[in-house]
């Protein structure tokens, strides 16, 4: 009775020892199992996620101002295109500008030159007119006005010529402005020959337009013996009184007055 009883308490034991390491065991696996899920999942996240919030901060901060230096330099190349389409436009512009300004100076001259070739002709015509329309003077009279104009030639014209403030100026009668531009001034040239001429108290006068033109001042000596009739002359009034040109002398204007 005693042998079993022994034998039994020796085999129980046995299990025993058995049974206590694969508890062991059993409960190490238990608590590896059971730890926290907080835990683990700390563990499986991501290596970024596990930065220093100072760190984080400054990697935001970097790609904001990478967005901001991005959007900066589309801006700028945005207002770039922009002032060259600028620059561009108003380079055009100037273009036609000056395209319109080379064709306005254009047709300005050539009216110029239209109006230059009309007032020439119509010089010319009325120079035939006033010939056609002077009779035929006799020998006499032809000699009587070659003698006037030749007796009033100037023997030095510095000392004989006077201008109208040195002769106190001038008192005749004076041409209104419009008939004035219409048959005098220097775009007005005539020629001498043909027009009604008569001596007046020793001055050559002869008629122009229905004016008696006299001439006060002798004519200077290096002019041609015949200007008064080759020549184109014009009436001038400046300096307070009328002056005749003669277009082949030019800066020499003879003292002359004008009546009906």
């Amino acid at each position: 009775m005693n042998a079993k009883l022994i034998v039994t308490s020796a085999v129980f034991a046995l299990a025993l020892g058995m049974a206590a390491p694969a508890f062991a065991q059993d409960q190490k696996e238990s608590d590896k199992q059971g730890q926290p899920k907080a835990q683990q999942h700390a563990q499986q996240q991501p290596a970024e996620r596990q930065q220093p919030p100072q760190q984080q901060q400054q990697q935001k901060a970097q790609q904001q101002q990478n967005q901001n230096n991005q959007k900066q330099a589309q801006q700028q190349q945005r207002a770039q295109q922009q002032q060259n389409q600028n620059n561009q436009k108003q380079a055009q512009q100037q273009q036609k500008a000056q395209q319109q300004q080379n064709q306005n100076n254009q047709k300005q001259a050539q009216q110029q030159q239209r109006a230059q070739q009309q007032q020439n002709q119509n010089n010319q015509r009325q120079a035939q007119r006033q010939q056609q329309q002077q009779p035929q003077r006799t020998d006499a009279q032809q000699r009587e006005e070659q003698t006037t104009w030749q007796n009033h030639r100037a023997g030095n014209w510095q000392s004989d010529h006077r201008s109208w403030q040195q002769r106190g100026g001038y008192n005749g009668y004076r041409v209104p402005d419009n008939r004035y531009n219409v048959y005098f001034g220097r775009q007005h040239g005539f020629r001498i020959y043909g027009l009604p001429f008569m001596v007046f108290d020793g001055y050559p006068r002869f008629q122009y337009n229905g004016y008696w033109i006299t001439l006060l001042d002798p004519w200077p000596g290096n002019w041609s013996n015949d200007w008064y009739d080759t020549d184109n002359v014009y009436v001038l009034y400046e300096n307070d009184g009328y002056y005749l040109y003669n277009d082949r002398y030019p800066g020499i204007g003879i003292a002359i007055s004008i009546s009906m």
